[in-house]
């Protein structure tokens, strides 16, 4: 994957707002017929520590780091595998 960077090797800046890779990703389209398609780059923005900054209520334990979503498209940590630096504006 050309220009994406590995959960694994690096992570982006605290708050910054990245293209994240989320394999699977499936979201509910507009409307109620329950249709949904597949998007698995979305632009979320890294938090560093989220957990140890905010405990979790729900007894979550994963990985400190969160991913915060546009809507409703958080993501826990292991759920992105890749991320990029937002384009250059035209």
């Amino acid at each position: 994957m050309a220009n994406w960077t590995s959960v694994n090797d690096a992570l982006p800046e605290d708050g910054s707002r990245v293209l994240c890779f989320t394999p699977g990703n499936s979201v509910y389209l507009p409307g109620k017929t329950g249709a949904s398609e597949l998007r698995e780059v979305v632009v979320m923005r890294f938090a560093r520590d989220f957990f140890v900054k905010n405990p979790s209520k729900t007894g979550y334990t994963g990985a400190p780091h969160f991913w915060l979503g546009e809507g409703t498209s958080n993501r826990f940590f292991h759920e992105v595998t890749h991320w990029m630096l937002l384009p250059e504006r035209p």
